[in-house]
């Protein structure tokens, strides 16, 4: 019995240092329909987000044409890099993922984030096996859960993903089997 996981990266988003509630921008909000309007024709059932608003907003879509609520996974969030912002954003996420047991004061290093990340994605499986389920996501908390599996999936793959990006995970039980890029800003 396959599950399938439609990790969705979230649209862009307007920036503000509220991480939980920033919002999407306006071409956010398209791009979060065409995203909506692609996933239709997947067949999903279930619908999981991060608790961050620009996560639910983009995968809201087709939560609403499904007629099922967003469940929210606090694990799914994404990485904390530091506690303050950081003076080159560039500079300090090179440095984590080039060390990844570094954290700055009050982040996550990697193998932390990637840690929490596994442990919701065995969650997901777990409660949702056998469905086609999408996540309203994050690029590092998605691209360090993808690592777990196949370390191919790394900070040069981070840095070339999309927003929105949609990438499908096919599990047989708790085994990645496939995964596959299907849907992305450019398409």
């Amino acid at each position: 019995m396959k599950t399938h996981l439609y990790f969705v990266r979230h649209a862009h988003s307007t920036y503000t240092p509220d991480e939980l509630n920033r919002p999407l921008s306006e071409n956010g909000r398209i791009d979060a329909d065409h995203v909506t309007n692609f996933l239709i024709k997947e067949d999903i059932q279930i619908v999981c987000s991060s608790p961050y608003k620009r996560a639910i907003e983009t995968v809201n879509g087709i939560s609403e044409y499904i007629d099922k609520e967003i469940v929210i996974f606090e694990d799914l969030k994404e990485r904390t890099l530091s506690k303050q912002p950081v003076e080159n954003f560039n500079e300090s996420i090179t440095n984590v993922w080039n060390n990844p047991s570094f954290s700055y004061e009050g982040g996550e290093s990697n193998l932390d984030a990637q840690e929490r990340g596994i442990s919701a994605t065995h969650s997901l499986l777990e409660k949702y096996r056998g469905k086609k389920v999408v996540i309203g996501s994050h690029g590092n908390i998605m691209v360090l859960i993808m690592n777990y599996f196949d370390r191919k999936y790394d900070f040069q793959f981070w840095k070339e993903l999309s927003m929105p990006d949609i990438y499908r995970l096919t599990f047989e039980e708790n085994n990645l089997v496939d995964v596959k890029r299907i849907w992305n800003r450019t398409n």
